[in-house]
């Protein structure tokens, strides 16, 4: 039977359509209004970014892009079941590699083993509300979480689990009390875990493999608390500050403190700028580093290119609202999140391909 000539013409442009549409192209679109709330590398042109576009309820949807070009082109990868939270908490996105994702709005934690595409709640043994998850990372069998509770005393916490696991166990022997509490962790290079009460005391260990630790001296006076960044060409590097509001409102004392090995005695440099309240740091090499403060309404992004010797600040914007994320995957490359989605002045990604001397926005579609 001869076929029919509106059927045959209709099967042509179907082919054709099919040839000329790539097959992911609806899922590759960049959600319209979308604004960033969270960043993460894993090499100086492949990085991630959680973000959130209005929709019609909650009001805010979730999406996760990627990129292999060093953000010139983006495509969606995911949309994450997330919200943003009522109290201003970043959405936090953590990517060990191409598989495994990590999201936290502080008290509530996810995790993806397929590069974002399903999610899997992880549970917190034990943990009594209010509490708050400051950092989730993964190193060698095990992942970390470091957990501070806001009770009568605080605590702050170590937690871990077997990499996909879907609940995390306290550390024994991991936890410091006070009226004020914090910690921090670094994987880079070697395992890093510090944790302080009351700008009186500090704890810090070490560890080559994620499973056995070594307590070694601390990277900070014990009047100050300790922000880490890794292991840099085997320089171990870290930021000790002052409580906020020292000397005066809206400032920091900070300073560069080093040590020539993991485990090694760390030793400080000069004094750096004390403007702003640190809001997140990080070295780009054993002489680079930058650190991200917030102060009066501005966000600054102070700099020392000799091992914290001297100092510059880039004033980076006028959103004044928080400055998160900021990490070097390599020498010259980094990034660090302006804002939040939902604030006034709205929210953006910015780049270095200088070693933090100069920053551009990114821009997303």
């Amino acid at each position: 039977m001869k076929p029919n000539r509106w059927a045959v013409l209709t099967a042509i442009a179907l082919t054709a359509l099919a040839v000329l549409t790539p097959p992911v192209a609806a899922a590759s679109l960049v959600p319209r209004g979308f604004a960033p709330a969270s960043t993460s590398w894993t090499g100086p042109l492949r990085g991630f970014v959680l973000g959130f576009s209005p929709c019609g309820k909650p009001g805010w949807c979730a999406s996760l892009l990627s990129t292999a070009d060093g953000g010139k082109r983006w495509r969606q990868v995911g949309t994450p079941p997330i919200s943003l939270p009522d109290n201003h908490n970043q959405v936090k996105l953590t990517v060990i590699d191409e598989r495994d994702v990590f999201l936290s709005d502080g008290t509530r934690l996810l995790a993806s083993h397929d590069g974002g595409g399903t999610w899997s709640r992880v549970r917190l043994a034990g943990v009594r509300e209010p509490f708050y998850i400051s950092k989730i990372t993964e190193a060698g069998p095990r992942v970390f979480a470091v957990v501070t509770g806001f009770g009568e005393p605080s605590t702050t916490t170590l937690y871990a689990g077997l990499a996909g696991t879907r609940v995390l166990l306290p550390v024994p022997g991991f936890t410091v009390t006070g009226s004020t509490t914090y910690g921090d962790i670094a994987t880079s290079g070697g395992i890093q875990v510090s944790m302080g009460s009351d700008y009186r005391v500090q704890r810090y260990w070490t560890s080559s493999d994620g499973l056995t630790f070594a307590a070694a001296p601390p990277p900070c006076p014990a009047d100050s608390s300790a922000s880490l960044s890794g292991v840099r060409q085997g320089r171990v590097l870290a930021l000790c500050s002052g409580g906020p509001g020292s000397p005066q409102p809206g400032s920091t004392v900070r300073r560069l403190w080093w040590a020539p090995k993991l485990g090694g005695r760390f030793t400080g440099t000069a004094q750096g700028p004390t403007l702003g309240i640190n809001q997140s740091f990080s070295a780009a090499s054993p002489s680079v580093a930058t650190v991200a403060a917030e102060g009066g309404g501005t966000g600054f992004l102070h700099r020392t290119g000799d091992g914290g010797a001297t100092w510059t600040t880039t004033v980076l914007s006028g959103r004044g609202v928080c400055l998160n994320d900021l990490d070097f995957p390599d020498e010259r490359v980094g990034v660090v999140v302006d804002g939040l989605p939902d604030a006034e002045g709205g929210s953006a990604v910015y780049r270095t391909t200088d070693g933090g001397v100069t920053w551009s926005e990114l821009t997303f579609g």
